[in-house]
């Protein structure tokens, strides 16, 4: 099978379960934005030489792909989605976030105050994908508010890693010094 279809040759895609939406759909605006943050975090894990930051990011992007499953997902097939065996985003994946800022702030690696990104290649990496992360997060909230967004723990979770991200940007800045 050939990745062109020519199915989305007049501004139409799918979403889960064959919901065919215009590509400027909240939903398909929402994805698109988790779908940059995983392609940013993707650059950002590349670009870093921390073996903590790297893993952790990692462990996020898996995080991001079942967050897009769900928001792929318009609110009258969720209850097929989850009967499919697929999992919503939880309060367990936004703890373990919390859970790696509280070892950042455990070594004295917390907010200041603004941070000027380009310190290094690394941190620069992870501020952008913070950007992009507070973008994801508004899409959703766009969602939410249109009654679109069944599991605010969505919004939850983005909020989180966005304070995370910063959190490493400053972190491989320490590094660094």
């Amino acid at each position: 099978m050939s990745i062109v279809t020519k199915s989305g040759d007049q501004g139409t895609t799918l979403l889960m379960y064959n919901r065919r939406v215009s590509k400027c759909h909240l939903r398909v605006e929402a994805c698109g934005a988790v779908d940059e943050l995983n392609a940013a975090l993707g650059l950002a894990r590349a670009g870093t030489e921390d073996d903590f930051v790297r893993e952790s990011l990692a462990a996020i992007q898996k995080d991001l792909v079942r967050l897009m499953g769900e928001l792929a997902t318009a609110v009258e097939d969720l209850p097929r989605y989850v009967k499919d065996g697929h999992e919503p985003v939880t309060s367990g994946m936004t703890n373990r976030l919390e859970s790696l800022v509280g070892k950042i702030e455990a070594a004295r690696v917390s907010p200041g105050g603004w941070a000027t990104p380009g310190a290094n290649l690394a941190s620069a990496t992870l501020d952008l994908a913070r950007t992009v992360c507070r973008r994801a997060e508004r899409r959703a909230c766009t969602l939410q508010e249109a009654g679109q967004l069944q599991n605010t723990e969505i919004l939850v979770y983005l909020n989180r890693l966005s304070d995370l991200l910063w959190l490493f940007a400053r972190w491989v800045e320490a590094k660094r010094q």
